[in-house]
């Protein structure tokens, strides 16, 4: 009880601090130590508020099987407490920097999505900060509007200060079964076939990996209570190489959960610290808030470059189109190897997500710079203009170049204005065209 009395006192702080801030007429944004946005962003003049503090776990319900949080919790913190009870988030997204408001507000994704959906189809309820300047509690039955169209707003309407999230049992180890295929046709035909079985309890968690046009893997995994060996890549082995080599494998939970973060998926490879020397001595060094300070450093430092373009972008397509985008974007993107991870979405419309109810798509996860003769953004606007005819959308935490017709037609702009007028009628908060395409 304490904690919840400490995190009311943070939330009147930040409410009075708010409403100086909207008094002064100055737009509002957060003064945060994570963000796992990977768009440049210009410094304009806006009142930041301090959301440091809200980064606790408050209360954990063992018998509805759910965890409040505050939105600055980052997952990995989140997990070290949950599995003290021996559960998880239902969906816990890769990296141990993502936050659970980071999450909600964008589209968070890993491998159990295929059974749970994305971070929002696994929140319960929500406390959000609105441009009114008062904190609203909102849930499927409670003030539904803001429920719904809150995830992949981006802090349009207003910041979440504590989120239910929920919970599911966990076991001490993990499972891995990788399987190859040659041929494309194959390999989504087995995902589509596993998504199907989707209700399958020996299931717990499905992705994929293509490392290139013949070599492509589906990694299916299990909860278990024990294991005959346990792999460890959180130093000198690398996780997304031991595909390659391992048809089975076993992790600890914790370490499987993390299976991406010692590495950025495979893009340490930038910073040089996949080399075996250098990793040697690095260990301390070998994780997402290393590399993502790196990174948001190099946007400081470094202009963007006219003979590279940065490509990094996680796409969503249904999966009776996977084949033909994964076929764009060996052919026209050429970057490997490329995550791959399917979902299904709920029978609930979450208004500004732009995808369809009960269907089960394939996300696409690529990241790399690529060599370029074009003109500025020439391959991820081939890339939006891509996966908008095949019915899919792509998650707005990178780079995006929509012009504001083709953006709002993808992104139900009538729903989007009716919650800001109703939630954020001065529009205190940056609009979410300006915030995704216009870098404020």
């Amino acid at each position: 009880m304490d904690r919840i009395a400490e995190h009311k006192t943070r939330c009147a702080g930040l409410v009075a601090g708010f409403r100086t801030a909207k008094s002064q007429g100055i737009p509002v944004g957060l003064e945060k130590t994570t963000s796992n946005l990977f768009r440049r962003r210009e410094q304009g003049v806006k009142r930041r508020l301090n959301v440091h503090s809200f980064d606790h776990v408050l209360h954990i319900d063992l018998d509805r099987m759910t965890a409040d949080v505050e939105a600055m919790t980052t997952y990995g913190a989140l997990v070290d407490e949950t599995l003290r009870y021996g559960l998880l988030p239902a969906v816990v997204p890769q990296l141990k920097t993502i936050t659970v408001g980071g999450a909600l507000s964008g589209l968070g994704i890993e491998s159990s999505s295929f059974k749970y959906g994305l971070v929002h189809e696994t929140v319960e309820e929500m406390d959000v900060l609105t441009g009114n300047g008062c904190i609203i509690t909102c849930s499927a039955c409670k003030n539904r509007d803001l429920f719904f169209g809150f995830p992949n707003s981006y802090g349009a309407f207003g910041y979440a200060l504590r989120i239910k999230v929920r919970l599911v049992p966990a076991k001490p180890y993990i499972s891995l079964n990788h399987t190859r295929f040659s041929k494309r046709s194959d390999f989504f035909g087995y995902l589509d076939d596993l998504c199907d079985r989707h209700g399958d309890q020996n299931l717990d968690f499905l992705d994929g990996t293509i490392f290139g046009p013949d070599e492509m893997y589906v990694t299916q995994a299990r909860f278990t209570d024990d294991a005959p060996q346990v792999s460890d890549y959180t130093y000198r082995d690398i996780y997304y190489r031991s595909i390659q080599r391992k048809q089975n494998d076993w992790l600890t939970s914790k370490d499987y959960i993390w299976r991406w973060d010692t590495d950025w998926f495979w893009c340490s490879k930038h910073f040089g610290v996949q080399t075996p020397a250098i990793r040697f001595f690095a260990k301390w060094a070998l994780n997402s808030r290393t590399y993502q300070s790196l990174m948001r450093l190099s946007q400081r430092l470094l202009p963007e470059s006219a003979t590279v373009e940065s490509v990094i972008q996680d796409v969503h397509v249904p999966i009776e189109n996977a084949e033909a985008l994964c076929d764009f974007l060996l052919s026209d993107i050429g970057i490997t190897p490329v995550w791959m991870c399917p979902f299904r979405t709920s029978a609930s419309i979450y208004h500004l997500c732009g995808l369809k109810t009960n269907q089960v798509y394939i996300n696409f996860g690529f990241w790399d710079v690529v060599p370029t003769v074009h003109e500025k953004g020439h391959y991820n606007k081939m890339i939006e203009r891509e996966v908008a005819g095949l019915g899919g959308r792509k998650g707005l935490y990178s780079t995006s170049f929509y012009d504001p017709e083709t953006f709002w037609s993808l992104y139900d702009r009538p729903q989007y204005e009716e919650l800001k007028k109703r939630h954020d009628p001065d529009r205190v908060f940056p609009d979410l065209y300006a915030k995704c395409v216009g870098r404020a």
